[in-house]
């Protein structure tokens, strides 16, 4: 069996609007947007000068449809590139980019063959004896096992799986063309190239399936380094390693607040929690979720004045390093113990009152149903984002029982 390597990429996600960030920062938001597409343009630059014989996209090229061709004018480009450099390209649809899901097209160059959606499909590559197996989604909600519809391996050669799948569950991924590792294993192929799973993860080794994990970070919950995968067969022996292409990061930290500290020791603990960040970012933007817990003489100051709080915070990031920027500032503190809080001549114990469970599900209910009615009225598509104010109902619902008992104590 001859030696060749190939990358294996997965969930590109170009066109994806990062609505959470545009709500917050529509300047940061099209930082990552822009990081997106560099992190592609990085990753095909590594397969050009790495000499590949070939590049596996298994999935989710694109966010969705269309609003106009200049994401498809985008990836043409990059294509024509491998091209240029005699690389051939294999993709399959996911279920961000089925067919039913995409209605504008831009003729891709020669070099580019994607697999069928109908059935399962097969390249071969007859100069290195490599056979590529796939099926795209026609569908978005594609819940079938796709993998057993997969074909027999071409004896002698090497075999590749290419799918879109949660395999047998994988939150908070929708759980698209479920399978197991066992159904796997049965189509008898030398190497399964897996996405929809954004975080990297090698699945197995025998034979060896892997998830990529995507290109770069959407939103707070993809942190760290974010690639994909290059393949290497020498004889057979197959061996792998990550090519780490984000442009841009999440980060998260929490800082634990004292009773008695003032803002400006509040301020230096965020400061010390954030230094060693500085090496992890490797030259990179980050987008850092702060979280302040613990109990506080400033509860009601900084429930009162959030804003000026996340903007004090902000600028603490800004002192430590100049590409830090706050995502979000979450306050997860409460107040030191009392005895109880004077209201209407009676004596109610306000933080056991909204602590306690009752009613917390129908409080929910009614905050999902404003936050709807607000959504739909606000542009850009916003209505559809999974928290189109930014947060989800818990979190805001958390952040209107602090604010009520920072005044119940002013009141007192």
């Amino acid at each position: 069996m001859s030696s060749f390597s190939f990358i294996h990429a997965a969930d590109l996600h170009l066109g994806s609007p990062f609505q959470g960030l545009a709500l917050k920062d529509a300047d940061v938001a099209a930082i990552f947007v822009e990081a997106s597409r560099k992190a592609f343009s990085v990753l095909v630059g590594q397969a050009i000068d790495r000499k590949v014989d070939f590049f596996i996209i298994a999935g989710d090229v694109y966010d969705g449809d269309w609003k106009d061709n200049k994401i498809g004018l985008f990836f043409n480009r990059e294509m024509a590139r491998l091209e240029r450099a005699g690389i051939p390209v294999f993709l399959l649809r996911g279920n961000h980019d089925a067919v039913s899901v995409i209605t504008k097209t831009i003729t891709l160059p020669r070099n580019v063959s994607e697999f069928p959606t109908a059935r399962a499909g097969s390249f071969r590559l007859e100069a290195i004896k490599v056979a590529l197996h796939g099926r795209g989604f026609a569908e978005r909600s594609t819940t079938d096992n796709l993998a057993l519809g997969y074909p027999p391996p071409e004896r002698g050669w090497f075999n590749i799986g290419v799918l879109h799948t949660s395999l047998t569950g994988r939150e908070p991924h929708e759980p698209y063309a479920p399978c197991s590792v066992e159904d796997l294993r049965s189509r008898g192929y030398d190497y399964w190239a897996l996405g929809h799973v954004h975080e990297y993860e090698q699945v197995a080794t025998d034979p060896l399936v892997i998830f990529p994990g995507n290109l770069q970070g959407r939103s707070i919950r993809e942190r760290g380094p974010r690639g994909a995968i290059l393949v290497s067969v020498d004889d057979g022996q197959v061996s792998h390693e990550r090519l780490i292409v984000d442009e841009a990061r999440f980060a998260q930290i929490q800082v634990g607040v004292e009773p008695d500290d003032d803002q400006a020791a509040v301020l230096r603990r965020v400061e010390h929690a954030i230094q060693p960040l500085v090496d992890d970012m490797e030259g990179r933007m980050t987008a850092l979720r702060i979280r302040l817990t613990g109990s506080t003489s400033l509860f009601g100051d900084m429930a009162a004045n959030r804003q000026q709080w996340r903007d004090e915070v902000e600028a603490a990031c800004h002192r430590i390093h100049q590409d830090i920027w706050l995502e979000k500032l979450e306050l997860r503190i409460e107040p030191p113990p009392t005895v109880g809080i004077a209201a209407t001549g009676t004596s109610l114990d306000l933080p056991q009152l909204l602590g306690s469970d009752g009613g917390e599900e129908d409080a929910k209910a009614e905050a999902d149903r404003l936050i709807a009615e607000i959504a739909a009225r606000l542009p850009g598509g916003f209505a559809t984002a999974a928290s189109p104010l930014g947060d989800a109902a818990e979190t805001l619902i958390e952040e209107a029982r602090q604010l009520l008992l920072a005044r119940g104590r002013g009141a007192a």
